[in-house]
């Protein structure tokens, strides 16, 4: 008894720590928010109490994208590895259950070869019509057993196919839901990194473009201070919808933390790849948006896009960084707009940065 009140005057230790940092650096009270503070009162996981104090040394408070970061990298594929261990448990007792009705059903089939073996001997050795019968009546006996033998082995394994397949099922399910962003749909950051690392090998290995496009919604904070993280939420999945209704194919689409969007366009070329980038931020801003609970229309949604080709002698990190610079010239020269890295905007101010 004893016990059980330690443990729960350490659990309510810990979630009065977790309320306390939500609550002095103003976050969201959601069960996110309040899994990643909970877990650092606990110091269980060393690395996501390393990059917590960082970035609030750094920068004094932690942003929506730096929460989301956070937990993507150092919680969610925990749970998932979880969930696959108790499918793989799973898996492994029923291929133990069937190797045990297998014995078993060996050993049934040894008895019987056994079986057959002395009855030929006793037919040899039969002199008359009851003794004849008494071994025919006992083939038939240990024959009918091997049927029933075999037969409950069989069922077995058809139910062990159909437990196995469903099981198999929820793995790739569980691997699907790893790799996808829970509030847009789309593929989440994980998801991006391993996805391009590939394309762009392919793309290097056989000489074939490769475009990237980063993109970023304008002015997203103010909708979030303006009209709450609901419509923050609303504003990511209309665009998320917007992506989704553009992009068909090949096409690998993710979102790449916080308001920021990635797109990898495989077998595309730079006018190409900006042709598609128009068109996803035509697409943006063609939708209004509503408030859900009073009706009220807030405006129209605008994205600044940056936009990379992938370069014979590139690696993945300077596609992105390249993309990311495009970005932010777009950002600093009026939103609403694409330029790639052979637009002036972007080439004038890499000069600049290297001067």
């Amino acid at each position: 008894m004893v016990k059980l009140l330690d443990e729960h005057e350490r659990t309510m230790a810990f979630a009065e720590v977790a309320l306390g940092q939500i609550r002095s650096l103003r976050q969201t009270a959601v069960p996110r928010n309040y899994e990643i503070w909970y877990v650092y009162a606990t110091g269980y996981n060393a690395s996501l109490n390393k990059i917590i104090n960082e970035t609030l040394a750094r920068n004094g408070k932690l942003s929506e994208a730096d929460l989301e970061q956070i937990y993507e990298t150092y919680l969610s594929h925990i749970k998932a590895s979880d969930r696959i261990d108790k499918v793989g448990a799973r898996v492994i007792g029923e291929i133990d259950d069937v190797m045990t009705l297998i014995t078993e059903a060996l050993g049934m089939s040894q008895s019987y070869d056994s079986r057959l073996s002395g009855a030929t001997e006793k037919l040899k050795a039969a002199k008359n019509r009851d003794q004849i019968k008494a071994v025919v009546d006992g083939l038939m006996k240990s024959t009918r057993e091997m049927q029933e033998t075999n037969k409950a082995l069989e069922n077995r394994l058809v139910l062990s196919k159909t437990e196995i397949s469903n099981l198999q099922h929820s793995l790739e399910a569980i691997r699907a839901e790893s790799l996808t962003d829970p509030l847009t749909g789309l593929g989440n950051r994980k998801y991006f990194d391993r996805s391009i690392e590939m394309a762009v090998r392919t793309a290097l290995a056989n000489g074939e473009p490769l475009s990237l496009l980063m993109f970023d919604i304008d002015h997203f904070k103010s909708f979030n201070d303006s009209y709450g993280h609901l419509t923050g939420d609303q504003v990511l999945r209309l665009v998320a919808m917007s992506l989704k209704q553009t992009i068909k194919g090949q096409d690998i689409t993710a979102r790449y933390g916080g308001e920021e969007f990635a797109v990898v366009l495989p077998n595309t070329g730079l006018r190409q790849a900006l042709t598609v980038a128009d068109h996803i931020r035509r697409a943006v801003m063609a939708k209004e948006l509503k408030k859900k609970s009073t009706g009220e229309i807030l405006g129209r949604v605008t994205i600044s896009v940056g936009v990379s080709m992938l370069k014979p002698d590139d690696d993945t990190d300077s596609l992105i960084e390249r993309a990311d610079g495009c970005l932010y010239a777009a950002k600093r020269n009026g939103r609403n707009r694409v330029i790639c890295e052979v637009d002036p905007e972007y080439t004038d101010e890499t000069r600049s940065q290297v001067a």
